[in-house]
């Protein structure tokens, strides 16, 4: 399968699997991809976590698909789109904390997967470029957006247009990614951080996240008012119990959690 799909200790697991061909997405890798996403969406978990086998993370659309279909070319990507697009968006809205972790290349579309991520953890030797330009096709999957919200609309348009390689550290130091580890301990990391999202408070995490996705387009008065229906729900759950009475205790609290759905 080129997109697997698995649940552990409450956390959803994507991984991308055509190692072979750099993770590059043609049309049977991306409906696999949006395959993954809608059961990521259904399932009852606390976390997800998005990586990839092989030596790439994702080179972004399949160069060689579109090499044989170049003369219909248009007619591919709007396939590809039909996928991918939607897979995105079901993606990025995800309630609960996603994790990517990146190792080697991260190219064209892969971008877009790559910074949709709440935590995005990368190894020392991964590298971003958009590629876009060295072909003449411009951004998709939300890679112009993300590279924007991340860095900045001026360094993503440097990005883009330029075409060039940025290195890991530089990365970090634009904040596209948040956090650098060494190659054999990349997976473990995001795997640690999954697990201990999953184990959290579920339904102040999720509020955290509307929240800060909503304050983007609200006014202070009508964010503040949505802040306190938000803490009088969450004042309500047995986490909040948990949590203060660990607290006053000085310990460790054991979340009970609820549901992906509540």
């Amino acid at each position: 399968m080129p997109v697997l799909w698995s649940v552990a200790d409450r956390v959803g697991h994507i991984v991308l699997n055509r190692p072979a061909h750099a993770n590059a997405l043609d049309l049977e890798m991306s409906q696999a991809l949006g395959a993954a996403v809608r059961a990521a969406a259904r399932a009852d978990v606390g976390a997800v976590l998005l990586s990839a086998e092989g030596a790439f993370f994702c080179a972004g659309g399949d160069i060689q698909a579109f090499a044989l279909q170049r003369h219909a070319l248009p007619s591919l990507i709007q396939q590809l789109l039909l996928e991918l697009h939607p897979a995105m968006e079901r993606l990025a809205a995800l309630p609960v904390p996603v994790v990517s972790a990146l190792q080697g290349p991260v190219a064209g579309a892969g971008i877009g997967l790559a910074l949709c991520a709440d935590f995005v953890l990368a190894s020392d030797g991964m590298k971003l470029r958009g590629g876009y330009a060295g072909i003449g096709l411009s951004p998709d999957m939300g890679s112009s957006y993300y590279l924007a919200q991340r860095a900045g609309p001026l360094r993503a348009r440097q990005i883009l247009m330029t075409n060039r390689s940025v290195p890991a550290d530089e990365c970090l130091r634009l904040g596209l990614i948040d956090e650098l580890h060494p190659a054999d301990a990349l997976l473990p990391a995001a795997q640690n951080l999954a697990r201990r999202l999953a184990q959290g408070p579920g339904q102040a995490l999720r509020a955290a996240k509307r929240l800060c996705a909503a304050a983007a387009h609200q006014h202070l008065p009508a964010h503040l008012a949505c802040e306190q229906s938000e803490l009088l729900a969450c004042a309500q759950t047995a986490d909040a119990a948990e949590g203060i009475s660990a607290f006053l205790e000085k310990r460790a609290p054991r979340f009970p959690g609820a549901s992906l759905h509540s």
